[in-house]
């Protein structure tokens, strides 16, 4: 284990629907903004820079899909340029039961306090984007659980 995968954080979940429905998901920014992200700068491709923005909370960041195995696996690199960590979401068929989707952030920096926050955060808003990835894909419904995670009442 190397000092930069020591420290992750990882959220994992059945979504009863076939793999290649649940991958696009997260490849496909049609899908993805309905669970997740509010804009995009494109589909996500191998190699290719893509920016993602959050227009709830005005924020906006760049992600750099390192590998992308068709039905597989999803890796990509993002955060500020001093602080890029590393995610990969594994996909694996469980035929008529679905797809098992795995998501592992790793590469975080800091102090102990530092990591551990960055630990709870990553895992809480993973777990959030799988649970209305299953929503969505299962029942055809939006949680709307990435906006109403801090909604703008709180912060009046």
């Amino acid at each position: 284990m190397t000092e930069e995968t020591k420290h992750y954080a990882k959220a994992a979940m059945l979504i009863r629907k076939p793999i290649e429905d649940v991958f696009q998901a997260f490849i496909n920014p049609e899908i993805t903004t309905k669970i997740w992200f509010t804009k995009s700068s494109g589909k996500l491709e191998e190699g290719k820079e893509t920016q993602w923005t959050w227009e709830m909370y005005n924020h906006s960041i760049s992600v750099r899909a390192k590998t992308i195995e068709l039905n597989k696996k999803i890796v990509l690199e993002w955060g500020s340029p001093d602080e890029i960590t590393t995610v990969e979401w594994t996909f694996k068929n469980l035929g008529g039961a679905g797809t098992f989707v795995s998501i592992v952030n790793t590469g975080f920096q800091g102090d102990t306090e530092k990591i551990i926050s960055q630990i709870r955060d990553s895992t809480e808003g993973f777990t959030l984007v799988l649970a209305g990835l299953k929503a969505y894909l299962e029942y055809n419904i939006e949680l709307n659980l990435i906006s109403d995670r801090f909604p703008k009442e709180l912060n009046t």
